[in-house]
Formats: C-alpha cells, sequence, structure tokens
C-alpha cells in the first residue's frame, strides 16, 4: 500500500472535513501519498484526482461541507461506469480507496471491493441511519442545529400561544427526530418506524390545555408525512392556531461540533490503518466509544435500529 484515495459521496454532513484531515494526515504520517478524488463517483470517473499534502488540509477542521465536493452519480451504478473508476485508479496507481458517505455510497464502495479494488467506508450522514455504529459523523451536529431552532421556537410559540409542527430530515430514519424531541422537550415525536394515531398527539395537546398549556412542540420526521397536513389536522380538530417550520438543508450545515471533530479524526485514522493492515471491504465506526469495523457488504444487509427506550422514555416525559 503505497497510493491511497479518498472521496466523499451522496448528502453532506457536517465533520466530512474533519474526517478528510484525518485521513490524509494519518497517511502522510504513514508515509503515504494521499489522492483526493472530487465530486464523488462521479469524479472518479472523469478524473478529477489530485494529490493531496499535509497544507491541503489546513484549516479545515472547523468548516462544514466537504472541501472535496460531492455528487450522485447514474453512471457509477453501470458496469461501464464502474470499469471506468477502476482504470482511473489504476491509471494514478491509486492502490486503496477511502468513501466517505452513507448507504449509498457504502454500495459504491462495496462494487469496487468485489471487483477487487480495496475500499474502506467511513459512515458520514446526519441521519445516523447506518447500521455497525452507534453514530455516524454529523449526527451530533445537524441534532444540535435542530435544538438550537427548536429553542427559538418554542420562545415565540409561548408568547402567542400557538402549536408548532417541526419537519425535521429523515425518510427513513427518525433518530434525528427522536433524539431533537426528546432534547428539547417535544410534546409528540412522529417518526417512520412508529406508527402513529392522530388521535393520540390531539389527546397530548388537549391534556396540556386542561393544565393550562398554551403552546406545544410536534416533531415530525419527513419520512412520516408532510408537516402542513399535520398541522392542518390539528387544527381542524382543537380548533387552535398552528404553524409550520421546515428546517430543511439547514441541518445538514454548519461547523461541526467537538464530538463530530474527534469522531471524524478517530475513523480517518482508523481506515487508513485498515488498509495498511491489508483488509478491504470493511466500514469503521463506533460502538460503546470502542473503534470497531464490519464487514461493509453485511452491514448493508441489516437494518438500522432506532432506540425503542428513547421513544417510550419521551413518551413517559410528555405526559
Amino acid at each position: 500500500m503505497k497510493r491511497i484515495g479518498i472521496l466523499t459521496s451522496g448528502g453532506d454532513a457536517p465533520g466530512m472535513n474533519a474526517a478528510i484531515r484525518s485521513v490524509v494526515r494519518s497517511s502522510i504520517y504513514h508515509d503515504l501519498e494521499i489522492f483526493g478524488i472530487y465530486y464523488g463517483y462521479q469524479g472518479l470517473i472523469e478524473g478529477h484526482i489530485e494529490r493531496l499534502h499535509i497544507g491541503s488540509v489546513g484549516d479545515i477542521i472547523q468548516r462544514g461541507g466537504t472541501m472535496l465536493y460531492s455528487s450522485r452519480s447514474e453512471e457509477f451504478k453501470s458496469e461501464e461506469g464502474q470499469q471506468k473508476a477502476i482504470k482511473q485508479l489504476e491509471k494514478h496507481q491509486i492502490d486503496g480507496l477511502i468513501v466517505i458517505g452513507g448507504d449509498g455510497s457504502f454500495r459504491g464502495a462495496q462494487k469496487l471491493t468485489e471487483k477487487g479494488f480495496p475500499c474502506i467506508g467511513i459512515p458520514g450522514t446526519i441521519d445516523n441511519d447506518i447500521p455497525g455504529t452507534d453514530y455516524t459523523i454529523g449526527f451530533d451536529t445537524a441534532l444540535n442545529t435542530v435544538i438550537q431552532a427548536v429553542d427559538k421556537i418554542r420562545d415565540t410559540a409561548t408568547s402567542h400561544e400557538r402549536i408548532y409542527v417541526i419537519e425535521v430530515m429523515g425518510r427513513d430514519a427518525g433518530d434525528l427526530a427522536l433524539w431533537a424531541g426528546v432534547a428539547a422537550g417535544a410534546e409528540s415525536i412522529l417518526t417512520p418506524e412508529f406508527p402513529y394515531e392522530l388521535e393520540q398527539v390531539i389527546d397530548k395537546i388537549k391534556r396540556g390545555h386542561e393544565r393550562g398549556k398554551r403552546h406545544s412542540i410536534i416533531m415530525v420526521a419527513e419520512g412520516v408525512g408532510s408537516a402542513s397536513k399535520i398541522a392542518d389536522e390539528i387544527k381542524d380538530h382543537l380548533q387552535v392556531e398552528t404553524r409550520v417550520t421546515v428546517l430543511g438543508h439547514t441541518q445538514r450545515g454548519g461547523s461541526p461540533t467537538a464530538y463530530d471533530r474527534v469522531l471524524a479524526g478517530r475513523l480517518g485514522a482508523y481506515a487508513v490503518d485498515l488498509l495498511l493492515d491489508g483488509k478491504e471491504g470493511r466500514m469503521v465506526g463506533v460502538q460503546k466509544n470502542h473503534l470497531i469495523d464490519h464487514d461493509i457488504i453485511e452491514v448493508l444487509k441489516l437494518k438500522n435500529d432506532i432506540s425503542y427506550d428513547l421513544y417510550n422514555l419521551s413518551n413517559q416525559l410528555s405526559i
């Protein structure tokens, strides 16, 4: 192993730059040459590749997004696209590849590994929906972004005695909605993993009114459905003023938290170590604060589990 490539793919997440920095500097520390691949798998196909140095990753640890940029590539899903990518890796004499991203990015790494090219995956997504790791890079930052927004919304909800329905990201996974809802004291939390009855949401609001509470926060993961529709249904049932806030892509931006920076640093260095040890087709992660790695193909077969204990706690605390 003399040359390593690194790319980011799919949706960006705060802390990706910190992970890139870790991979680059760990590689140089071990006397490896490191090459940045710009614009994800599409950039790999097109040959947007250049060597990185210590100074290339200076002053990026605090920046959100990804300095390598990202894109989605339909071409890479084809056999022809994958062969083009491998030719570019061979052209630059790159011996191993580190991919930072989510499950779609890992499927790309899996395809390259199956074709004999060593890849290591680093989980970077705000959804925290990758099995085999307790946390993904970007989740903690996105969570804090949501909490800060909800705290401000609660101020105005209290002043005007309104019900606010807040929609956060999470098409298939509700970790962000669940953790943010518990941390921000939401009255109801709606996620794709737990079926909900509108009557239960209405009953909680009614009970709050009976004890003098005049405002409520309803946290909704986007995969559940339209926050606007849910707000309209609440309004029709209770004849109260409702407001909707869709936080959107603000959740994916911003300077990464200390936790995400440290996590990114640990996972980046560990990915380099695995390649040096001759490992391939692995995903790195953290469980109970210990670095671990899994077969990337086996991980993709698993279903991400949301915390039932945390969901039950949220119901206890929002009586």
